[in-house]
């Protein structure tokens, strides 16, 4: 790798890295001070109910307009020429995938099932139209590189929820109807503000690329498996947990989900710049070297932040979880290390994916979710929200077994096998000191905290001393 081609890569990810720092930090973290208001003004039964709703279109949406904005992302990179026609693909998608939907929820007013549910299905169909064209307009402001229109549509989205809620849930009292009538306008004005800023009335004066249109829906058909697949882990202990334990069960195991959630800032800043670096740089002959320093310091990152929220875990569910919601904390400790190997698997799909190679991690999420449907029956059954959440953990690091072998078909990372294996075990043992409550617990768990600092310090000083002299440049 010649010394300015890796300056060009690099400085090409970290740039994109501190536009999408901002973005989630400003985002997240506004929604993460929210959690103490939502589980002070909702239900353990009625979070629960919003939460399968954010479940049912993690799934819904990348299923039914069959990835129309990964393919967009994927495509937009590049073919900078053709976005036009690819906006108008996209959007044809979204829109008729939304048109199903609403036909699904109208005739659902007709079944002979309670009213609430008759509502539920209704006001799906809406959050649907709304959430598919947010997403949509995310992923391909991401594929033409405007990364600033992007993150202005999610923290206008945040922005938007934060203050909606305010008012529906505290001065008219709504509680989950408000709730979600404020999603569905953050969601549905953020995606007209993208579309606009992005230039969209302009790209939809362009013609489509009829054999590039065909690309994009047989690329988009071969990640079902892995989207598909992705959600499975995703979710779908949220559903066992409904109908097994009920929606009072399944809102604290929702609110435990706001901890891990924390790690995820920093899992999603990287995977959407990792995401568009690997498409430009897959076909360059050092992409190995990059790949691997990539993946270390990747690794470092998030199992160093795991640890350290795991050595404080006490006082920060003290804070957040408020009334019935209290128990959360213990279900907090697995989901959060699902998240290290989930990352992981992220970084590996995205190599993948650059290889337009859907296949590979479409089988290690496949074989993850299929564990995983397993798992969560066999262990809700027998040890209840805990079950749920070691069989998450056992899934995700199944997939990411799997999706690192697939991977070496296209890059072999030049990685210490031996030194993340045990800096794991540690942070499985600081886990469940965390849940036994033994004593001393949290003076085991610091001193553990440091031991995989330590590991990582020259990972770790070298992405201090990036930052320090970028921040010395400006």
């Amino acid at each position: 790798m010649t010394e300015q081609n890796r300056k060009t890569k690099t400085g090409y990810l970290l740039s994109n890295m501190a536009l999408f720092t901002v973005s989630n930090f400003v985002s997240k973290l506004l929604v993460f001070l929210l959690v103490p208001f939502y589980t002070n003004v909702l239900t353990t039964a009625q979070y629960g109910t919003a939460d399968v709703f954010q479940s049912a279109l993690l799934l819904s949406v990348p299923l039914l307009s069959f990835n129309a904005g990964e393919a967009a992302l994927r495509f937009g990179i590049e073919n900078a020429d053709k976005r036009g026609g690819i906006l108008k693909t996209g959007l044809r998608r979204v829109l008729i995938s939304a048109a199903v939907v609403f036909l699904l929820g109208a005739a659902a007013l007709f079944l002979p099932v309670d009213r609430t549910l008759r509502v539920y299905a209704a006001l799906f169909a809406m959050i649907y139209l709304c959430d598919a064209l947010y997403e949509f307009m995310l992923l391909f402001c991401q594929g033409c590189e405007n990364v600033k229109v992007m993150i202005t549509g999610s923290v206008s989205c945040t922005a938007i929820i934060i203050a909606s809620n305010m008012i529906v849930l505290l001065v008219f009292h709504m509680g989950l109807y408000g709730y979600l009538f404020s999603q569905m306008a953050a969601f549905l004005l953020s995606a007209v503000l993208m579309f606009f800023l992005v230039g969209g009335v302009g790209y939809l004066k362009d013609e489509e690329d009829t054999e590039l249109s065909k690309e994009m829906f047989s690329y988009g058909r071969g990640m079902l498996l892995y989207s598909t697949s992705s959600w499975v882990n995703n979710a779908l202990d949220r559903f066992y947990i409904l109908l097994m334990l009920g929606a009072s069960s399944n809102g604290i195991y929702g609110a435990a989900y706001k901890i891990p959630a924390i790690l995820m800032v920093f899992q999603r800043i990287f995977a959407q710049s990792f995401q568009m670096s690997a498409t430009k740089s897959y076909r360059e002959k050092d992409s190995r070297e990059f790949f691997s320093k990539l993946y270390t310091l990747y690794n470092a990152v998030m199992t160093s932040g795991c640890a350290v929220i795991l050595a404080v875990l006490t006082p920060l569910g003290a804070f957040m979880f408020r009334k019935g919601f209290a128990s959360a904390v213990y279900y907090v400790p697995f989901l959060l290390i699902s998240v290290i190997f989930g990352a992981l698997t992220g970084f590996l799909g995205s190599i993948c994916l650059a290889y337009r190679d859907p296949k590979s991690m479409g089988f290690a999420t496949a074989a993850g979710a299929a564990l995983n449907m397993i798992l969560n029956y066999v262990l809700i059954m027998g040890f209840g929200l805990i079950g749920a959440a070691a069989a998450t953990l056992a899934s995700y690091f199944c997939m990411f077994i799997i999706a690192f072998v697939r991977t070496g078909k296209h890059v072999r990372l030049q990685i210490s096998i031996i030194r993340d294996c045990c800096v794991y075990l540690l942070i499985l043992a600081e886990g469940i000191l965390c849940m036994s409550r033994s004593p001393y617990y949290y003076v085991y768990n610091t001193i553990i905290t440091i031991v995989i600092l330590l590991i990582y310090f020259r990972q770790i000083k070298e992405i201090i001393q990036k930052k320090v002299k970028e921040l010395w440049k400006r």
